[in-house]
């Protein structure tokens, strides 16, 4: 019986070891922490053996295979030791990806607007009464769901992560929707390494399939080039002009049009519950897969006009006094900032900083100078947000603390103003994750205002 290890117990190893259980593997689930409460609940229900706290080395390089959860990096020494002994190491996605039988998947990556996109391809396919999981990097593990059910379609949104330990996988309409510097940190600070990470989207696509990808962003216009595309290409923009005899998307006058093949529709962005460029973006890659999908061109137009803010980005929290207090901690790098700054219809105080993947600010320095009169630096080092945005922004705070972040934006605020928690950082400093972070502003919102 072929050995495998699952290292990691978060909710992409639970299903990955589920799923190996159940097409008959001997598999150990193997956490150098705490394993949640509701994840071990259910590998005791499956009876898979697992072990927290620690890993038995011995026990893990006698596997045949490695399935990695995407939070641990190559650096960990239990994964180098993998490397060194030649056990193939993949990604939850990999594995599950085996045992689709005539499924089919939808995969979204990019460094900003992939929660939102993928969130609104799956809210189009269920509304079109498919039988369709979300998975991946929201939803539920996409292992778990090919374990326990029977779909036809699978939406899944990929982390850079996740992609890197995909090698036969194959996306059968894969959608790309931008490339900006993000994780550097995982990816010896080399932009390039990180780009390659989101190019594996089209890895082993067939002519059968369909590509959508921004025509206005520049990496990815650099990139395409270099790949041997094979699949039909369904470009989307605002800016630029990209021929495509298999369909595109453009907008104009906030009035986009995005076709496939013969079938197309029409949308006015101001009918839309999500606004800004963002989610034009979001929009149009969102009407592009699921026309490839063969979704009825009616259902997707109701559907992206009905759709509501997914939560962290964005997200209204309340108003009170004349402030609109405004949640978006998803914005955990530059690119997601620079898109919520570029909305902004108001006066802003914005509330930033965390962990700082090495960011380079300048591009948000514009909208800064124009729009916000107040940036509140939240995190435990705020020596380069401060030093980057002092003379750019009006009055420049530091705090260590959320309540003392909320405090100044609260005495800052005047009446019409926005507040934006938009960080540009990761949470870790101060919070679990950026969900935690999230939570707790509009916890602060609810209680004190």
């Amino acid at each position: 019986m072929k050995k495998i290890v699952v290292l990691g117990g978060g909710i992409s190893g639970y299903g990955s070891a589920i799923l190996a259980k159940k097409k008959g593997f001997d598999v150990l689930l193997s956490d150098a922490g705490k394993i949640a409460p509701r994840y071990r609940a259910r590998l005791d229900e499956w009876k898979v053996p697992y072990e927290e706290g620690g890993h038995t080395e011995e026990r893990i390089l006698a596997a045949a295979e490695v399935i990695k959860s995407p939070g641990i990096p190559e650096t960990a020494p239990i994964v180098r030791r993998i490397r060194a002994a030649g056990i193939p190491v993949i990604s939850e996605m990999e594995f599950a990806g085996r045992y689709l039988g005539r499924a089919k998947c939808i995969c979204i990556t990019g460094s900003n607007g992939k929660t939102t996109t993928t969130s609104l391809i799956y809210r189009i396919m269920r509304d079109a009464g498919l039988n369709v999981a979300l998975g991946g990097n929201i939803g539920e593990s996409f292992a778990w769901s090919v374990a326990t059910g029977d779909y036809d379609w699978y939406v899944l949104e990929l982390s850079s992560f996740q992609l890197d330990g995909m090698y036969r996988f194959r996306a059968h309409v894969g959608v790309l929707m931008n490339i900006t510097p993000d994780h550097l940190d995982r990816y010896d600070h080399c932009f390039q390494n990180y780009v390659d990470s989101k190019m594996r989207i089209v890895r082993n696509m067939t002519s059968r399939d369909f590509f959508v990808y921004s025509g206005d962003d520049p990496v990815i216009a650099e990139q395409l080039p270099k790949y041997d595309l094979r699949m039909r290409q369904l470009p989307f923009m605002a800016r630029s002009a990209v021929a495509s005899a298999a369909g595109d998307a453009f907008l104009c006058d906030g009035v986009f049009t995005a076709s496939v093949g013969d079938a197309s529709v029409e949308i006015d962005t101001a009918k839309m519950r999500i606004g800004g460029l963002h989610n034009a973006y979001n929009a149009m890659a969102a009407a592009l897969a699921t026309l490839a999908a063969g979704v009825d061109p009616e259902r997707i137009r109701q559907s992206i006009c009905d759709f509501a803010p997914v939560e962290h980005r964005l997200e209204p929290a309340g108003e009170k006094e004349g402030v609109l207090w405004i949640n978006d901690s998803k914005a955990t790098n530059v690119d997601s900032v620079w898109y919520a700054l570029e909305s902004m219809k108001r006066p802003v105080v914005w509330i930033a900083g965390g962990t700082d993947k090495g960011n380079d600010y300048g591009p948000l320095k514009e909208f800064a100078r124009r729009k916000v009169h107040t940036l509140v630096c939240m995190g435990l080092d705020n020596a380069k947000l401060v030093r980057e945005f002092t003379g750019v922004v009006p009055e420049v705070i530091s705090a260590d603390s959320l309540d003392s972040a909320m405090r100044a934006a609260r005495a800052a605020a005047r009446p019409g103003d926005a507040v934006l928690l938009s960080p540009a950082c990761a949470s870790f400093d101060l919070f679990a994750n950026y969900e935690n972070r999230g939570e707790l502003f509009k916890k602060w919102v609810a209680e004190h205002l």
